[in-house]
Order: C-alpha cells, then sequence, then structure tokens
C-alpha cells in the first residue's frame, strides 16, 4: 500500500510569505499623511456652551464674542492687572519710606524741643 495517497498528517502545511509593507499609518508624517489620504486638518475648534473656542498655538482661544470677553482682551486685562499691582506695590513701599521719615523727624523734632526746654531751666537757674 502506497504511503503518499493519504498524505501524511503530521507535516504541517507551509504559510504564504508576509507583505514585505506594513499597512499601517503610523510610520507617516503630516505632509506624507495629507498626501496619502487627501486629510486637511484646520484649527481645532470646539463648541461649549455656545462658545466655540479654537485651539491656536498651544492656547484654546475664544472665537465667540456673545457674552465673554476675547481672549485678546483677556491678556490684555492680565497685563493692565500686573501693571497696577506692580504700581501699587510701590506705592506702598514709597508710603512706608514716607512714614519712616516722619517718625525721624519727629523724634528729631521731639528731641531738639525736650533739649530747648533744658536749656531754659537751665539758664532760669542760673539767675
Amino acid at each position: 500500500m502506497p504511503l503518499g495517497l493519504f498524505g501524511n498528517k503530521f507535516s504541517p502545511k507551509k504559510t504564504p510569505p508576509r507583505r514585505a509593507q506594513s499597512l499601517s499609518n503610523l510610520h507617516l508624517d503630516a505632509a506624507e499623511s495629507r498626501a496619502e489620504f487627501g486629510i486637511d486638518y484646520g484649527p481645532v475648534k470646539v463648541s461649549l456652551g455656545g462658545n466655540e473656542v479654537a485651539f491656536e498655538n498651544g492656547l484654546w482661544v475664544n472665537e465667540t464674542g456673545s457674552g465673554a470677553a476675547s481672549h485678546k482682551e483677556v491678556q490684555r486685562l492680565k497685563k493692565d492687572n500686573q501693571s497696577l499691582h506692580e504700581e501699587n506695590n510701590l506705592l506702598k513701599l514709597k508710603i512706608d519710606i514716607l512714614l519712616d521719615m516722619l517718625a525721624e523727624t519727629s523724634a528729631v523734632s521731639h528731641f531738639h524741643g525736650s533739649e530747648v526746654k533744658q536749656l531754659r531751666e537751665a539758664k532760669s537757674k542760673k539767675r
């Protein structure tokens, strides 16, 4: 009886060779991805509670002006607030310096007044 008639149960079939290129698109950079898939991403925009914000230069910028201040206005107000805080601190420092000067002149004036008083008493005792 020929053995090749029924085949060998214990020898597996050969697997077909794998494809040379991967089907993954993870290796594509942005320009190749656009060329390959025709995808052109604009700025990312999200609408939340009636306000539309866009992601620009790493910051979320408010696109709608309804009821809320614009991003530029908020930045300007923050800058103004910072400069006002610095001016306020400078004025507090000036007030402290003026109070120290007033205390010093008051002490000198009190010292001179008591010295004049002592000299008058000494002059009146000599007579």
